[in-house]
């Protein structure tokens, strides 16, 4: 027998929306939650609009957390709604096996434009899972192509994130996401994490220490032989494992050990890119150039599902051999370019424009870093870190029950008209890139408040 909970009850009564308020949350398994605790005390999304959401029970909450790290411009910005009921009313979908649309072509000429270096092909994608497990399937295919067929070990990095694909799951270093599933990838090692909190806690920016844990490829490719390996996948900041900021010329460092033993280098910007560290990549922010690049959520202010693989020009040409009736990568999906996440991501590249966001959020991170750092001297802050529009803040783990106390703080935070995550004991802050200078303050001031309150 399903409960229905309260807050549902009660709201069904009032609510003004056209949207049906459920009154049985069983048949909803809700994905990366724990499910039977949620369902005894739900937090039902309803409208939302610029820097907040309207919950079901009425209440005003501000996205301290651009949904997951997605909604960059804002909620339900009006340009890019209308650019999609436009779409949906003229093309709803088109096969993208063997046919296409021409916004599948202008979004990829747009794109282009803002790669960095002779990055200049895309490939559409639905996810960033998707996007990680082709970029990983790309750089394979590349090197059968270039006839080094002994290069198929793949190497990730431990708290890593890489999505929940196969491919994304083995390369990925986080071992609760991996537990359940045994059978991933075996050709796969890991290089150790830049996670040096006895050296660089509650550094502001990049921390000074750790660019020689770049090294670990070194041990990689003592262990496994340099042509063996494929490619190497970091996000360049890690997000879901704590706002996990790379030491000063660590990437360069990474990118130089790639260079000089013919490993490619894929960067997972689906959560830096797109102005979260105020340019428009990571690859960008850092000076360090990829050779395959992953996004998405960003990509269409998370209006549409969509992702995308940004490609080097020599990585392409690779495989644009043989015969030309002949497939050169056998790999793709049904929604692969999908009209109405180009729509959307059109319109949201064009908003990234015209209000010059990514300009503006790097100003306004100024201030954002200064609001984290007030956390610094709290009893039960170890550690407070930031980049750009992202900062973890790290509680101290109650020995009987990691994880329980940030859970509590994140609770405490929703109650206040306040949402940000939480990762293990790290909340993560990672607002909208409009959020205004008073609601950086609202923002940091509930968390504080809500740390202070809780044991």
């Amino acid at each position: 027998m399903s409960i229905v909970p309260k807050l549902v009850q009660s709201f069904s009564d009032t609510a003004s929306s056209e949207t049906a308020v459920p009154n049985d949350l069983e048949a909803c398994w809700l994905p990366f939650t724990a499910n039977r605790q949620f369902k005894r005390a739900p937090r039902l999304l309803q409208a939302a609009e610029g820097m907040y959401y309207r919950t079901t029970d009425g209440q005003r909450v501000l996205d301290g957390s651009a949904g997951l790290w997605a909604v960059n411009a804002g909620h339900c910005r009006r340009e890019i709604v209308e650019a999609v009921q436009r779409q949906v009313a003229e093309l709803d979908y088109a096969t993208a096996f063997q046919m296409s649309h021409p916004k599948t072509f202008l979004l990829a000429s747009r794109l282009r434009e803002l790669l960095p270096g002779d990055m200049d092909h895309v490939f559409f994608t639905n996810s960033g899972s998707e996007s990680v497990d082709t970029a990983l399937k790309i750089a394979l295919a590349y090197h059968q192509a270039c006839g080094d067929t002994e290069r198929t070990v793949l190497v990730g990095r431990h708290r890593g994130y890489h999505g929940v694909g196969f491919g994304g799951l083995s390369v990925g270093g986080i071992a609760a996401n991996q537990r359940q599933f045994p059978n991933l990838l075996t050709a796969v090692d890991h290089l150790p994490d830049t996670h040096l909190p006895e050296l660089n806690a509650f550094s502001r920016g990049q921390p000074e220490h750790g660019a020689e844990r770049a090294d670990g490829l070194l041990e990689i490719i003592e262990r496994h032989g340099a042509d063996r390996i494929a490619a190497v996948i970091v996000e360049p900041v890690a997000g879901s494992t704590g706002v996990l900021v790379p030491p000063v010329g660590y990437l360069e460092r990474l990118r130089a050990h790639c260079d000089d033993h013919g490993i490619l280098l894929i960067f997972d910007e689906v959560i830096c890119g797109f102005g979260r560290l105020g340019a428009t990549f990571a690859a960008e922010r850092f000076g360090v150039q990829p050779d395959l690049m992953t996004m998405a959520k960003g990509l269409t202010n998370a209006t549409v599902p969509m992702g995308a693989v940004g490609v080097r020009k020599p990585i392409h040409d690779a495989l644009m051999t043989g015969p030309e009736n002949m497939i050169e990568l056998f790999h793709g999906y049904t929604y692969s370019g999908h009209p109405l996440a180009c729509a959307a991501a059109l319109a949201t590249l064009d908003l990234y424009r015209d209000e010059q966001i990514f300009e503006r959020a790097a100003t306004s991170a100024i201030a954002f870093e200064a609001a984290a750092h007030t956390l610094d001297s709290l009893e039960h802050v170890v550690d407070v870190r930031n980049l750009g529009f992202m900062a973890g803040v790290e509680l101290r783990p109650r020995a009987e029950d990691p994880g329980e106390r940030a859970r509590e703080v994140f609770l405490r935070c929703y109650e206040a008209g306040v949402l940000v995550r939480y990762t293990g004991d790290v909340i993560a802050v990672s607002p909208p890139l409009i959020i205004s200078g008073s609601e950086i303050e609202h923002l940091f001031a509930t968390l504080r408040s809500a740390i202070e309150a809780t044991d």
